[in-house]
C-alpha cells in the first residue's frame, strides 16, 4: 500500500507535534519525580496512625511515640529543616501543636518512629509547654483528628534559631527563609 503525498505531508507535519508532545509529558513526569515530598512509612497520606503514637497521659492509650517521616528531592540550597505536627481540629478547631523540631541538617532525609533526635537539632515547645513529641489524645467519640506533619526546607544554618521556639515562632523565624514546603496528613481518634 502506497501512502498519498497528501497524507505524507501531514505524517510528516505531525511527527514532530507527537514527538514533542512526548518530551513535554515527559519532562511533567521528570519534574513531578522531583518534587520535595514526605511521608509516613506504613502510613498512606490520610491514613491512620496506630494507638502506639497516641498520648500516653491522660488515659489517651499510647506509648507516646513520634511517627516515622521521611522526605525526598530537598530543592538546591537546603541548609537546614524544621518539622512540626499539628492537629488542625484540637482545641475545638484552634489546633494543637504535637511537635516542632527544627536545626535539622541537611544531610538527614528520615525520622525513625520514636527515634532519638538527630544530632545538633533542637526540640520546640508541643502545646502543653514541653519540649519534644506529644502524641495525640483527640476526645472519645470526636471524629478522628487530622495531623499535619509539615517539613520545610530552609536556607539556614542548623544552629541559627534559639532553643525552645513554639510553632508560632518557628514559622515567624522562618518566614522568609523557606525554599520549599511539603506536608502529610495523618488521622486518629478514639
Amino acid at each position: 500500500m502506497r501512502i498519498g503525498s497528501n497524507r505524507l505531508r501531514v505524517v510528516r507535519r505531525l511527527l514532530p507535534v507527537g514527538v514533542s508532545a512526548a518530551l513535554a509529558l515527559a519532562a511533567v513526569h521528570v519534574r513531578a519525580a522531583e518534587v520535595f515530598m514526605v511521608s509516613s512509612p506504613g502510613t498512606a497520606d490520610g491514613g491512620t496512625l496506630d494507638s502506639s503514637h497516641a498520648g500516653s497521659a491522660n488515659n489517651c492509650g499510647g506509648g507516646n511515640v513520634s511517627p516515622a517521616l521521611q522526605w525526598r528531592n530537598a530543592p538546591a540550597g537546603t541548609k537546614s529543616y524544621a518539622v512540626t505536627l499539628f492537629d488542625p481540629d484540637g482545641a475545638k478547631g484552634l489546633g494543637v501543636v504535637h511537635w516542632v523540631l527544627y536545626g535539622v541538617a541537611p544531610s538527614t532525609t528520615s525520622l525513625g518512629a520514636g527515634g532519638s533526635q538527630p544530632p545538633g537539632s533542637v526540640s520546640g515547645a508541643n502545646q502543653t509547654g514541653g519540649i519534644g513529641y506529644r502524641g495525640p489524645c483527640p476526645p472519645v467519640g470526636d471524629n478522628p483528628h487530622h495531623y499535619v506533619a509539615q517539613v520545610y526546607a530552609l536556607d539556614l544554618p542548623p544552629d541559627a534559631l534559639s532553643p525552645g521556639l513554639t510553632r508560632d515562632a518557628l514559622l515567624a523565624a522562618i518566614k522568609d527563609h523557606v525554599i520549599a514546603a511539603t506536608s502529610t496528613v495523618l488521622r486518629y481518634g478514639r
